[in-house]
This record gives structure tokens, sequence and C-alpha cells, in this order.
């Protein structure tokens, strides 16, 4: 069976990144100054069918605002190296879309536009992905799509067992232990050991932090507190003392979870809100038999999970800021901006768009909307974030304990002082 990849997000190479902003970042480049085109760079693989719509979106600009626009699909893979080299060669387009989590760099190299005094109202975006894109009260990005990490699991399988969806920890672990011995060839929970998203509800979840800000300004991260070390406790036993999961999982990202779900190998796994449209495509057997809950709390509620997604942003120094933001602005609003979210699988970054998710009827959509509206939360918004997802430290963590390398003590113990460490540099 082919399988269809999605996107996933890559860590920027944080120092060759410095090296770029430093020598540039007290001037933006001109690009040019064209404002007869906008030049517009989308990054690749969130919406099979981005050509027709960007092509669309084009058209309506140009009526309204008697502007052209190119748009380039850069593959996310090329992102860092393309943006930095524009930035270099003083070629920068007008408008990027960046991920949630590279946004802060930019913003504080000095290469994004402030688009505060744009945006009549702020509430009106999801709060965790807005305040990514804010610097001393300055707006460096708009949020446009979100994703966000539930569970999704084999729906017939449940029935099937007289399993319901559980409600807190206890339940989740019992039901994977009942649903891993009726079913000997599936995974019954997959643990995978290079997705850090994954690991950082359990976190939350036990009540630690990755890394909260001080009254004096300095970071501290909480995972190797008890509460932190308890979450992440719970979850890589489920496959070291559980056997819920597979030993080859503690290499497996993200799209290698989606895969074993899409190929009949999992029963449950977190996954990600635009994962169902990909599986059900990649195999239209499990059309009817697939389900989403939302990650249950500790106890009850629900445990929060990393709420991601993209930001549009506008460079400084083009020339051609205010039309920018007009095209930013068209994608952010209204019709295109849920159009987008519906064509993509992705949610539109709203809360109200997000609300009328949550309102649904569809099982597939209506459990992530919950989870980002009621459970979602980002990582620190501070430039220096960015080198402790390119440094992989909470992913070396969870390899180092699930290759038994290291105690859920000794690699929360060095996660927490590589984190603090890496915030507080300079300070």
């Amino acid at each position: 069976m082919a399988r269809r990849r999605v996107h996933q997000y890559l860590p920027l190479p944080a120092a060759s990144l410095a090296l770029v902003l430093a020598a540039t970042a007290c001037g933006g480049g001109d690009g040019g100054g064209d404002t007869d085109t906008l030049q517009v760079w989308i990054m690749e693989g969130t919406n099979p069918d981005a050509t027709s719509f960007f092509d669309e979106v084009g058209t309506a600009f140009e009526e309204d605002n008697g502007i052209g626009v190119e748009v380039e699909f850069v593959p996310w893979q090329d992102a860092q190296d393309k943006i930095s080299t524009a930035i270099a060669g003083d070629t920068l387009p007008d408008v990027v879309e960046l991920g949630t989590t590279f946004t802060p760099e930019y913003a504080d190299a000095g290469v994004l536009h402030d688009l505060s005094g744009y945006i009549d109202d702020p509430s009106r975006f999801q709060q965790e992905m807005y305040e990514m894109g804010v610097a001393d009260d300055a707006a460096y990005g708009v949020p446009w799509y979100a994703s966000i990490r539930s569970i999704i699991y084999r729906k017939d399988i449940f029935e099937e067992h007289g399993h319901e969806e559980p409600a807190n920890w206890e339940e989740l672990r019992d039901t994977a232990l009942d649903l891993a011995e009726a079913e000997e060839d599936m995974i019954a929970f997959p643990v995978p050991g290079d997705a850090q998203y994954s690991v950082m509800p359990w976190i939350w979840g036990g009540g630690g932090e990755v890394a909260v800000e001080e009254a004096d300004g300095t970071w501290s991260s909480t995972i190797d507190s008890p509460e932190g070390r308890a979450g992440v406790e719970f979850f890589t036993d489920l496959a070291l003392e559980d056997d819920l999961s597979t030993t080859g999982a503690v290499n497996w990202n993200e799209i290698d979870v989606m895969e074993a779900l899409s190929d009949e190998q999992a029963i449950m796994a977190i996954s990600n809100s635009s994962n169902p449209k990909a599986i059900i495509e990649n195999n239209p057997d499990l059309e009817d038999r697939l389900g989403v809950f939302v990650l249950p709390g500790q106890e009850d509620g629900y445990t929060e999970s990393f709420a991601g997604g993209s930001l549009l942003s506008v460079f400084e120094g083009t020339g051609n800021e205010e039309a920018a933001w007009r095209y930013v602005d068209l994608l952010t609003n209204g019709e295109y901006f849920e159009r987008w979210g519906e064509e993509s699988g992705f949610f539109p970054a709203g809360v109200e768009e997000i609300e009328g998710y949550a309102e649904s009827e569809d099982p597939l959509v209506q459990p992530f909307a919950t989870q980002l509206l009621e459970a979602g939360k980002s990582t620190p918004a501070v430039p220096a974030w960015s080198q402790v997802e390119a440094e992989g430290v909470i992913v070396k963590m969870q390899q180092d304990i699930l290759n038994g390398n290291a105690s859920v003590e000794e690699a929360t113990d060095t996660a927490a002082e590589t984190i603090e460490n890496i915030l507080n540099e300079g300070n």
C-alpha cells in the first residue's frame, strides 16, 4: 500500500542561523520594493491542492488591490537555509509562512515587520499560537492554521471488546493492557522516541513544565520535579513495563506513528489533528472504523497537548509591508481562512472557527477542536527555544529512557539542566 506522507516541522540549526541573522539584523532587505507583485513563500505539503487555492486567492487579491501575487512553495526541510540565504542576499519575499516555534528567533533578529498596528482584535486568534509571534508587545506573525495532538483509536476494536473511551490515565492504561491481550498481533499504544510533542503532554499532565519564566527573568524547567517525572514515567512505562509498544518505536517520529495506524498495526496512539484525513486517504478501509478522544487528565478532565501550526509573517524592509499585510489579512479572515483548514485537514487558527468545529458532529474533528480550545499549550515563545529543539533535548531524554541508557530520574535531570542552560545563556 502506498503511503501518503504529511509534512513535519524540522528544527532550525540555531548556531548557523544566528551567524546569518547577526550579520544582517540591523538592516532588512529591500526585496526590490516591487508593489506590482507580492512575493510569497508558503511551506510545501500542508495542502495537496495548494496551487489552485493560491491561484484563486491571488486573483481575488489582485482584483481588490491591483497587485499580483507570486507564490513559491518551499519544502519544510529547506526553509531555514532558503530564508537565511535570502536575508544574507537581501532578496527577501514579502510574506512568509513560519512554524510557530520558528517565529520568535526571526522576530528577535529584527527581520520581521511588526503587525500589531494592523490587527484589530488579537483575541479572535487561538491565544497560545498568537503569543508565539509576540515579543515586547509587537506581533510578528498572524496565526494561520493550527494543529493539536489527541488520541486516534480503532473504534471497531474498542467496540468489539466492550471498551469505551478512557476518562483518565489509569483507564487508558487498563484499556491498552486489555486490548493488547485481545489483539496480540497489534501494537496497543506506540511510545515513540523521536516525537517530542508526544512526550510533552505527559510532562504537563503530571504537573511539570518544560520551562517557565521566573519573576527575575530567568527560566527554570520542572521536568525533573516529582510531578514531571511521574508523567514521563507513566508514558515510558507503557513501553518498558507494560509492553504495550514495540522496540522499534524508540526511533519512531510522528509520521511513523501515523503510518502504524494507517497500516492497521496500532490500536490507538497520540496523533495529529490532520492525520485522520491522511490515514483514511491512505487506507480507505479504515473509514468509519476510527475514533478520536481528547487526551484524558491524570485523574479527570483533560491533559494539555502541544498546539502548533503556522503563522504568516511579513518581512521588514521590502517596501511592500502594507500590501503584504493586506494579503495576510485575506488569508486569515473569512472564506479563505476557513477553506484552507477544510482542504488541508488543519484548523483555521481563529477562536470562532475552532468553536464551530468543537460543535461539529464529525467524530474525527470535534475531539481535536475541543482539545485545542480547552487543553492546548505552546512551548516558550523565546528565540532560544529553537536551540532546545535543534539539540533534540526532549527527544534525547525520551530515547535514553526507552533504550535503558538512563533512568527517568537521570534523564529528566539532564533534560531540565540542558533546557535551563540554553534558555538562560546570557542572562
